[in-house]
């Protein structure tokens, strides 16, 4: 069985005390923060940090690091000091002095886009719990495609740290339970079980016992009492943990919140500031002999820093082994190498279909399943699947199998009915950093189950692709439950969320090309359940939606104002095209029809390329989305129309339901007439 370096005890102690003593010092200093759980699992901070994990403090970034997840976010301090005493660049002592203030690199909640060492934002409870699975699949994929026999070039672990509110949290079940049936056995949780939460003990709320839960979901389950009194215990068990290499590991510490304060095994010391006389107090249980704050003793810190040199061995030991596995494998190695550093193959745009000359109809869903199943062959980082709906989403890798226990080499997830788990895993996966682009789908109405992973997705700048269908009241039979009518224009109000509701096959093609780009941030392609008449909305270009919005057809004559513009996306701009036509020529009006396929992109063209599709001359103006109006008024203006569903949807057939909502041709002229005699 593995051991780990060996450590006196007292020097430990001192190693986990200053800590402890580190956390009250910035607690009191900022006023603000959580110091009950650093107080806490202090002792489970300093094994991992100091005889477990693998890492390089000065490259916080080198690929084959094992991972380290917070899912117990406000506790974060104990992150940062752990990351300030093994010597990490970005968290020096002015930046613990400096927690929760604007422009910190320690804000309230970890968030990786600002500390480095923090692989994850992990705010809400329960998200670390999926996005370490994440973690752990890619490990899992990464090696069975890439390791050979005595080459383990892809191996390290996961270790996250859950709190009772993780696992209240239905996600952390959802996330768990699809780690168990994968057999993830790098994946190692341990659970800070202190028996209290925001509003009090956790009995008021929560009995249940948690390691027959994880046992039940397949996983490998230890219990360890206090780590205070029982340090080598937490240590044998990882140990032990380590050996279990079919099931992922989970294990319970019983940890003391606040340890050391007066508040100590309380709710009371979940969050809040101790006071001066306090301060004191918590010196002298803990045996602390110096006073001034941030001070770490000369011992301390020469001992956590012995890690970088640490560090710098483990990345060289690996870089010599890369050097091995490149030579007896050059074409794997250069694989590896081009998906870490995030190349993208030079022939995947080339693989999109061009379907300018296709002719039969068919919802945007199909034509989404025939472009990414044309690009997953030059795209090796591709991964992903569907929340039980492949078949209804069309999302499915057709060429490659299911990733499995026994086959993590393929490339289709299957989620199960796990919305949730399934956005954050795939945060988990796209922030693994490995080059890997996941995909995840569902129906459009049922992101009201995943919101919560897809704005940490826009938060933490993961290139997630969601792809959703059924995307309006166009579905038909299934009735308002399944109708979104919001949606559209919730994710639009998303910060860095780029959302795309393309309207033909052309547009769907470029709707890829626009997300596999886009690795700053998630990217949701929008598609309908219904068929269209045709293929191809004439006028419609893939470059045209990386604009986000373009004009697709005009009759105004060159330099002249058009008598009206429509605005259109999704299926409706097939309908709105007729209607354009109809209205050219029966009205001989100047009519000039935008898709305005992707707000975001079109907001950030620049103002005369936006004066240019929409001039501000025109206020004749009309818009034809099957979703709420929120949001149109910026784009039609204050004279404008806007034809939109702003109740529930009904339960019919889509022809019957578009007609009864005003989504025909002959209402879309109607109101556009009426747009254009208010105008005048």
């Amino acid at each position: 069985m593995q051991t780990l370096k060996q450590v006196d005890p007292q020097l430990a102690e001192k190693c986990i005390t200053a800590v402890r003593m580190l956390t009250v010092d910035s607690v009191e200093n900022a006023q603000a923060g959580h110091p009950g759980l650093p107080l806490g699992c202090a002792p489970i901070g300093y094994v991992l940090f100091d005889e477990v994990m693998k890492y390089n403090p000065k490259n916080p970034q080198w690929f084959n690091r094992d991972r380290f997840v917070l899912s117990a976010g406000h506790g974060v301090l104990l992150q940062y000091i752990m990351l300030h005493l093994v010597g990490y660049d970005s968290v020096q002592v002015d930046d613990l002095k400096s927690l929760c203030k604007w422009g910190s690199n320690c804000p309230g909640h970890p968030e990786n886009m600002i500390t480095g060492g923090i692989e994850l934002t992990t705010g809400p409870l329960g998200q670390g719990t999926a996005n370490a699975v994440g973690f752990a699949i890619a490990e899992k994929h990464l090696a069975a495609r890439f390791n050979r026999p005595g080459h383990e070039i892809v191996n390290h672990y996961t270790y996250c740290l859950a709190g009772d509110g993780c696992l209240m949290e239905g996600i952390s079940n959802e996330a768990g339970s699809i780690a168990g049936h994968l057999g993830l056995g790098k994946l190692i949780m341990f659970y800070d079980n202190n028996h209290n939460s925001i509003d009090g003990p956790t009995s008021i709320t929560f009995d249940e016992d948690v390691c027959k839960r994880y046992e039940a979901l397949g996983w490998h389950v230890q219990r360890v009492g206090d780590p205070d009194s029982h340090l080598d215990d937490l240590r044998q068990a990882i140990v032990r943990a380590k050996s279990v290499t079919d099931k992922p590991s989970f294990i319970q510490v019983d940890t003391t919140i606040g340890y050391g304060s007066s508040k100590q095994g309380t709710h009371k010391a979940h969050h809040g500031t101790f006071g001066a006389e306090e301060v004191e107090k918590i010196r002298e249980r803990l045996h602390v002999d110096y006073k001034d704050p941030f001070t770490v003793p000369k011992e301390v810190i020469d001992h956590y820093r012995q890690n970088i040199d640490r560090g710098k061995q483990a990345e060289a030991e690996w870089n010599r082994a890369l050097d091995r596995y490149q030579k007896e494998y050059p074409k794997e190695a250069q694989a590896l190498n081009d998906l870490v550093n995030q190349r993208l193959s030079a022939t995947w745009e080339d693989a999109i279909p061009d379907f300018s000359g296709e002719e039969k109809g068919d919802a945007t869903r199909g034509w989404s399943q025939k472009v990414i199943n044309a690009i997953a062959d030059h795209l090796p980082g591709l991964i992903g699947g569907s929340a039980d709906l492949a078949t209804s989403n069309k999302l499915y890798l057709q060429a490659w199998g299911d990733f499995e226990k026994k086959t993590p080499a393929e490339r289709n997830i299957r989620y199960g009915v796990r919305e949730h788990a399934m956005a954050a895993i795939s945060n988990g996966i796209a922030l693994h950093r490995s080059g890997l682009i996941p995909f995840a789908g569902t129906f459009f109405v049922f992101t009201d189950y995943m919101r919560g992973a897809v704005r940490i997705s826009a938060l933490s700048h993961a290139g997630v692709i969601y792809i959703c269908t059924h995307d309006s009241i166009g579905l038909g039979e299934d009735g308002p439950t399944h109708q979104p009518v919001e949606h559209l224009a919730s994710f639009r109000a998303m910060p860095n969320m780029t959302v795309v509701r393309p309207g033909d096959a052309i547009e769907v093609a470029g709707a890829y090309k626009v997300a596999v780009k886009n690795r700053s941030g998630p990217t949701m392609i929008v598609l309908s359940r219904q068929k269209l008449s045709s293929a191809v909305v004439s006028g419609t270009s893939m470059e045209g939606v990386q604009q986000g919005g373009y004009t697709v057809s005009d009759n105004t004559e060159p330099g002249k104002v058009p008598d009206l513009i429509i605005l259109a996306t999704g299926a409706e701009l097939e309908l709105s095209e007729k209607a354009a036509t109809k209205l050219r020529e029966e009205s001989n009006f100047a009519v000039r029809l935008v898709s305005m396929v992707c707000w975001e992109l079109f907001e950030a063209q620049p103002q005369s390329y936006r004066d240019e599709v929409l001039p501000p001359e025109c206020q004749a103006r009309v818009s034809v989305e099957a979703g709420s109006k929120l949001g149109w008024r910026e784009w039609v203006g204050p004279r404008g129309y806007i034809i939109a569903v702003d109740q529930f949807g009904a339960s019919a057939d889509y022809d019957t339901l578009f007609e009864k909502f005003g989504f025909s041709v002959d209402n879309i002229m109607n109101v556009a007439k009426q747009a254009i005699f208010a105008a005048v």
